[in-house]
């Protein structure tokens, strides 16, 4: 019955994306968007088999705990559907906004698992509790967030279609970690949404109603899943929104901005009380330093709430975010996997140096992706010392960051490049031979 389920929903919704205009004014091709659909769907199956026989050693437990928690959740809305309605939106700390950054006994800590789980048990309803169906529901969901990614890289880079579809698409750690039950798929769907919303509204100076609307759902994913990231884009909004008034200056006004906002990430503290953010950060490391992580667990200093313990911390923090794990940390499938794509990265990094092309449409954009994505890195490579935990969490923007990249390297040179020196070679091994 099971399988008989899961064949019914897969065509259902494999048709239903080839219909909806969001999809189809990509002008990707009904069988491109089936076969993205369906690899969705198979890193999906693929993260929850991990989940299961690899759940311990490469810390996967959550996204079945995640699921076991939804059918209880789902059974409370035929049992209790008061409680069911209404659990969500009550305090049982009483801390109301102070608890924000709070990692345990607050509200906000609770709500991005409760919030997850409240979907997953909308799931359940039509897949009587299978976590493999709700895989293909989580996956059309979760398609908005590439796809919307993909029509904006697609404006700002004419030509580009299929190299950005391919990073869109196949980043390993993005697509397994956005695409499995997880938070990942929602929270890069939220980002995708804000970025969506705002390029075409500047560009088109028009927000009507279901940019709006996108723009709205894209921070409250952003609010419910991952609340600290709310206070890393916002800013980014601003600087990208005062920057599209003046496109000449757009880097010195993101640069002025963001040299504001650390000056304010210190000081509000003094202002407002409650918005201690550097200790909120010092928090937040000191509690997955408590976490034992077993060989996921990186050794770090520890930070302390000042701007000089940040800026002493400032190279451990990029090496953990953006450089690990490297070959020394492998210790399963997902940091061998983790290691080598980070090599692959800083390849293409080495390309986009020395055969980057120009003719960006909209500079403003890819300076936003810069600010919120190394913003976002920073954060997590000062709290986080798991590497498993920093793997899945800077999942989200490391599409914003390759995309640009690929998009400006001049593929057809570097070929040429390529060709002409293999000729060579073969010339000189003929020549010797002779």
């Amino acid at each position: 019955m099971e399988y008989l389920l899961f064949v019914a929903w897969l065509i259902i919704f494999a048709w239903l994306i080839t219909k909806i205009k969001f999809f189809t004014q990509t002008g990707l091709s009904k069988a491109q968007l089936i076969s993205i659909f369906l690899l969705k769907i198979m890193a999906g199956i693929f993260y929850g088999w991990i989940g299961i026989y690899y759940g311990g050693l490469a810390q996967m437990q959550d996204t079945w705990a995640y699921h076991f928690e939804s059918i209880q959740e789902y059974h409370l809305l035929f049992n209790n559907p008061h409680d069911y309605f209404t659990n969500l939106f009550i305090d049982p700390y009483n801390t109301g906004v102070s608890g924000f950054f709070a990692g345990s006994d607050s509200y906000w800590n609770d709500l991005k698992g409760s919030v997850f789980i409240k979907v997953l048990s909308v799931f359940n309803i039509l897949s009587f509790g299978h976590y493999y169906i709700n895989i293909i529901f989580y996956s059309f969901i979760t398609l908005y967030g590439p796809l919307a990614i993909y029509r904006v890289m697609t404006d700002v880079f004419p030509g580009k279609k299929l190299t950005i579809l391919l990073a869109s698409i196949l980043i390993p750690s993005f697509i397994y970690w956005s695409s499995g039950l997880h938070k990942e798929g929602l929270i890069f769907t939220g980002i995708s949404l804000v970025i969506y919303a705002i390029y075409f509204g500047t560009k088109e100076r028009k927000f009507g109603i279901r940019r709006l609307v996108s723009f709205l759902i894209g921070l409250l994913l952003l609010l419910a899943l991952r609340n600290f990231i709310i206070v890393i884009i916002i800013p980014a909004i601003i600087a990208w929104l005062v920057a599209n008034r003046k496109p000449k200056y757009g880097l010195k006004i993101f640069a002025s901005f963001y040299i504001l906002y650390i000056i304010l990430f210190f000081t509000i503290r003094y202002i407002s009380p409650q918005l201690d953010l550097p200790q909120a950060v010092v928090n937040k490391q000191q509690e997955f330093i408590e976490i034992k992580g077993g060989n996921s667990t990186i050794p770090t200093k520890k930070l302390q709430p000042n701007a000089i313990s940040f800026l002493i911390n400032t190279p451990q923090a990029i090496n953990l975010s953006v450089l690990r794990p490297n070959p020394g940390d492998v210790r399963h499938i997902l940091t061998l996997a983790a290691a080598l794509e980070i090599g692959a990265l800083l390849i293409l990094f080495v390309l986009f140096l020395f055969w980057r092309t120009n003719g960006i449409g909209s500079k403003n954009l890819v300076y936003f992706c810069l600010f919120f994505s190394f913003s976002l890195l920073l954060a997590i490579g000062f709290s986080v010392n798991n590497l498993g935990a920093i793997v899945r969490y800077r999942s989200v923007v490391i599409p914003l960051l390759v995309i640009p990249m690929v998009a400006q390297i001049d593929w057809k040179r570097l070929a040429d490049v390529l060709s002409f020196n293999i000729k060579n070679k073969i010339n000189i091994k003929n020549n010797n031979k002779k």
